[in-house]
């Protein structure tokens, strides 16, 4: 591995205090690790923003982490779904989703500061999510937040190995992006169609499939699932088309060029992963 995770922690150091935006994902989890190991409750503050965009099981998984690993962690709802920005779902509706999630952290940043200086907000941003669509990524920079994932060199195969080492079980949990993300560009988000999406992954997910994407597109749904796991979607299909139309659609679709998470982006003319 190039990179080294004294690097990390010696940038957690410079950036100290810092409150870290937690969504339980392999990155946002090692770096929450590791800013708690690295400069204790008083100084790292786990932060986890809820909303309708972020699924259930993922705000379960936040608190049993935060839990296990004694992390210093508070929830705090973010209002994106009010803003018709949000809402109207174009190329930019992330840029606005972490402007809501900054909005609501900057009050925490200045409870947890120092001498007068509000403490860092930093996310999991890692070298490899620098080649994608990521419009989020220059909100958190437009108000100051960084990225000491990549600041230290960190890939996303980096953050895996070194959770493996550390012994962190989400070394190999699988990206979970928010429901938002499951809705082509230029479909407004509702509450509704948020739901829809939670209730048939929930159902896929119960059929032991980890890794799944529901792509909704009105009463039909797009299923993705890596590429080995199309055979046992097939087999399946009684049960997964029972689980996907019991969350609200009529047709259940299988890509069968597989899960590609942010393909969406295709749509806009850029890079998908």
């Amino acid at each position: 591995m190039a990179a080294s995770l004294d690097a990390l922690r010696d940038r957690l150091r410079e950036l100290a205090p810092v409150v870290v935006a937690f969504s339980g994902g392999a990155d946002s989890s090692f770096l929450a690790w590791v800013a708690h190991d690295t400069l204790g409750p008083d100084g790292a503050l786990a932060v986890t923003a809820v909303s309708p965009s972020l699924p259930g099981r993922e705000r379960v998984e936040c608190a049993d982490l935060a839990a296990e690993w004694g992390l210093r962690w508070r929830e705090v709802e973010t209002d994106e779904l009010e803003q018709a920005a949000y809402r109207r779902n174009d190329g930019d509706r992330c840029y606005w989703c972490k402007d809501a999630l900054l909005r609501a952290v900057t009050p925490l940043a200045g409870e947890l500061g120092r001498d007068g200086r509000p403490a860092t907000v930093v996310l999991g941003v890692n070298l490899d999510d620098l080649d994608d669509h990521r419009p989020g990524q220059r909100a958190a920079a437009e108000r100051g937040a960084a990225f000491p994932l990549v600041d230290a060199g960190f890939t996303k195969a980096d953050v895996r190995e070194w959770s493996r080492r550390l012994g962190l079980r989400t070394w190999d949990k699988p990206a979970a992006a928010c429901l938002a993300s499951r809705l082509p560009y230029g479909t407004p988000v509702t509450l509704g169609r948020l739901a829809s999406v939670e209730r048939a992954e929930a159902a896929l997910h119960a059929l032991g499939f980890r890794e799944v994407r529901v792509r909704h597109y009105g009463d039909t749904a797009r299923v993705e699932v890596p590429l080995d796991r199309l055979a046992d979607v097939v087999e399946r299909r009684e049960q997964v088309v029972a689980g996907v139309r019991a969350a609200g659609y009529r047709y259940v679709t299988l890509d069968l060029e597989g899960l590609r998470s942010g393909n969406l982006n295709q749509a806009l003319g850029l890079r998908a992963s």
